[in-house]
């Protein structure tokens, strides 16, 4: 099992992606206490960069301690998404417009290749892959933006909606999420601040498409 070391930080890191992983994929269900035990036996990751990562999701109340138990996985309404949407609309822009300006050579061309992966993802019908690419796609996102308070903000936003799209799944429509998806990083690879905004506002609008579209089902 993994364990603090040198690499310390990388394993916090690694154990927050794998938590998320967990979270996303409902292998960890919305409502679930899980014990420290057995959220290390799920990530192979030892206690105290697994604990680390723990803390930074209940700061960003997807989890909640509960003491001599564990910690439960937070979960939100459908109707409390809508509103989620409506906050990710102004922080996805900023964060696309930003950076669009603001991204170095490296991020371009690694944007570029995400696009690639979320496409080919999506032609073979593989949300996991989709959603693994996507998450990716984010943190380059958010380095190139450079605005750490946009990105924290939203972080907590993205596991919600990427855990209701993981959970209906079958509403979905992967060939056009994916479309969308590469439009708005293609426009900030290529640094167009203004098209890189309004293909954010697309994204979201067919993600609140999908929320709608869903509730009523």
């Amino acid at each position: 099992m993994l364990e603090h070391g040198s690499g310390g930080r990388r394993l916090s890191e690694l154990a927050y992606e794998r938590l998320e992983e967990l979270i996303v994929t409902l292998r960890v269900r919305p409502g679930a206490v899980v014990t420290e035990t057995e959220l290390m036996r799920l990530t192979s990751i030892g206690r105290t960069p697994l604990r680390e990562a723990v803390l930074r999701f209940s700061a960003q109340g997807l989890m909640s301690a509960l003491p001599r138990r564990g910690v439960r996985v937070n979960d939100i309404s459908q109707a409390q998404c809508m509103t989620l949407l409506a906050t990710r609309r102004v922080l996805d822009r900023l964060i696309a417009s930003s950076a669009a300006r603001r991204a170095t050579r490296q991020q371009r061309a690694a944007l570029q290749t995400c696009t690639s992966a979320i496409r080919k993802a999506a032609e073979r019908d593989n949300l996991e892959a989709f959603l693994r690419a996507d998450h990716e796609c984010d943190l380059i996102l958010d380095e190139a933006a450079a605005n750490p308070f946009a990105s924290q903000a939203l972080a907590p936003l993205h596991v919600h909606c990427r855990r209701f799209w993981y959970t209906y799944r079958h509403n979905g429509d992967l060939v056009r999420a994916a479309r969308l998806h590469s439009t708005l990083i293609t426009r900030v690879a290529r640094g167009n601040e203004e098209r890189a905004a309004r293909a954010s506002d697309d994204l979201i609008d067919y993600l609140e498409e999908f929320l709608r579209t869903t509730i009523e089902l």
